[in-house]
């Protein structure tokens, strides 16, 4: 069984625009937690995260990875997600694996198109929200203006955590601190703003702050910092950089003392019926003891493993060897191995609780947005889907060798089942096969791993425009034509 309880679960989105450091800061989460001996580089293609031959050359993330690691007590699920727009479905898809989305603000660069996309993402599907400010390391960086965008941009519930000192080499927290030098703001101003959002949760609390002019202690603000969080009154922001390690402690202390547990955040969007009816909705419950339910919002087509499945368990403990539905389906499968993720490496458990993240592999009825349950309680339950952006970038794609049709049908679907931002279209009317993704870049992504992983070689074109004229309904009409110009007259009716 689980070494842990649900009650000391966190799942963490990290999301944020490219070159914001998040897998960089990943690695420092890592290291400062004791899960690897030293810091991996993306440049040097070390990192737990980036580990795809794709990744390594790029020097950025073109998919979600998961780690897990214990920390103070609790154990945590971290995903690392590709911050381009062009990889905007691996981000998005995230969010439905976890309670708490941590956005990573670049401090050289500010709030960027990912940023402004991911915070809305998160808020339209309740997610509690904190921010961190990376690279506060870096040079010429006006941090105060910073905060105060961020503020005008995304409500004055964003609030401060903690504060660089001296020179940004390290931070001072002000949840339990009102006291200090920072290298900006007042300490002291920012833990009473903090306290005074939080206690604003609990009327009889804020009672007996405003008569008793303290502090109420942090066990009595925990409940309410949990319900502000929830409730969208409350964005933490929190400073970090993953080069020198200032802020990574603090981080990990507020992902494990602060983040909610599956229990205290906002419980997710089921509901009972046929997919689309959204008229009866379902409340999953996290207890370890009911019937299990679980939703996957991943799947990997891994040359080794074959078709890996990667869910988030809401309900019920999921037990190795046990049998399992897919969706609506009468046929179960057994659940032979159970796995947990760690980048690339996959480590063999017993039991996932709620809250777990785990993974199943060779189960060929699993695919994207499919629900995992143990009884025909729970069937006909979906998950509300997320709203993807619409992939509008085409091109058309033929094998270069003839007879390799068949191959290129079942790497495009191996290719479609991991990105639910990649479709693939059949165009009879121009007998040809038409490739769609987010961007220039996402589609490059695709060809390039066509060749690499299954290699098979494509040549591209433009999409034809199917041009067609088709009668849609009778019509009555006549014309008279006359013409007398001399000679022989022209009539006709």
């Amino acid at each position: 069984m689980s070494k842990y309880m649900t009650n000391a679960i966190r799942s963490v989105a990290l999301v944020g625009h490219g070159a914001s450091g998040k897998t960089s800061l990943i690695e420092a989460l890592l290291f400062q937690a004791g899960a690897i001996q030293g810091k991996g580089s993306i440049e040097r293609g070390t990192t737990v995260c980036d580990f795809e031959a794709q990744e390594k050359e790029a020097g950025h993330s073109l998919a979600s990875a998961i780690v897990n690691f214990g920390y103070e007590n609790t154990h945590i699920h971290l995903i690392d997600t590709p911050g381009s727009p062009d990889f905007a479905g691996q981000a998005i898809a995230a969010l439905a694996g976890v309670d708490t989305v941590l956005v990573a603000v670049n401090a050289q660069t500010g709030i960027e198109l990912m940023t402004e996309r991911m915070m809305r993402y998160a808020s339209n599907r309740k997610l509690c929200r904190m921010i961190v400010i990376n690279k506060i390391d870096a040079d010429n960086l006006d941090l105060p203006g910073l905060v105060a965008d961020i503020r005008e941009r995304f409500g004055k519930q964003c609030l401060l955590l903690d504060l660089p000192a001296h020179g940004a080499a390290d931070v001072i927290e002000v949840f339990g601190h009102d006291a200090g030098d920072a290298d900006f703001e007042s300490i002291a101003a920012a833990h009473r703003a903090l306290i005074d959002q939080i206690v604003e949760e609990d009327e009889e609390l804020l009672a007996r702050y405003l008569e008793e002019g303290s502090d109420p202690s942090q066990a009595d603000l925990h409940a309410p910092f949990e319900k502000a969080l929830r409730e969208g009154h409350l964005i933490p922001i929190m400073f970090v950089s993953a080069r020198t390690g200032a802020g990574i402690k603090e981080l990990l202390h507020v992902l494990a003392t602060l983040a909610p547990n599956p229990a205290e955040g906002n419980l997710p969007p089921f509901y009972k019926g046929e997919p689309g009816d959204m008229s009866e909705p379902f409340q999953a419950e996290p207890d370890a003891d009911k019937h299990v339910l679980a939703h996957v919002f991943k799947v990997v087509a891994d040359p080794y493993m074959g078709k890996i499945g990667v869910f988030r368990v809401h309900q019920g403990t999921m037990k190795k060897d046990m049998q399992l539905f897919v969706g609506d389906g009468k046929r179960p499968f057994k659940a032979a191995h159970l796995y947990q993720l760690q980048g690339k490496e996959t480590l063999e458990v017993d039991a996932l609780l709620p809250g777990d993240i785990g993974a199943i592999a060779k189960v060929e009825e699993i695919e994207f947005d499919c629900v995992l349950h143990d009884s025909h309680d729970e069937d006909h339950i979906h998950l509300l889907p997320l709203a993807f952006p619409q992939p509008m970038a085409g091109l058309a794609v033929e094998t270069k060798k003839k007879g390799d049709e068949q191959r290129l049908f079942d790497v495009l679907n191996k290719l479609a089942m991991e990105d639910p931002t990649f479709v693939v279209e059949r165009h009879p009317s121009s007998n040809e096969t038409v490739i769609r993704g987010l961007g220039e870049i996402h589609l490059k992504s695709k060809l390039e791993k066509m060749v690499s992983q299954y290699k098979l070689e494509v040549d591209t074109k433009p999409p034809r425009v199917p041009y067609r004229e088709t009668i849609t309904g009778a019509a009555e009409g006549s014309h008279r034509h006359k013409k007398q110009s001399g000679g022989a007259g022209q009539f006709g009716e």
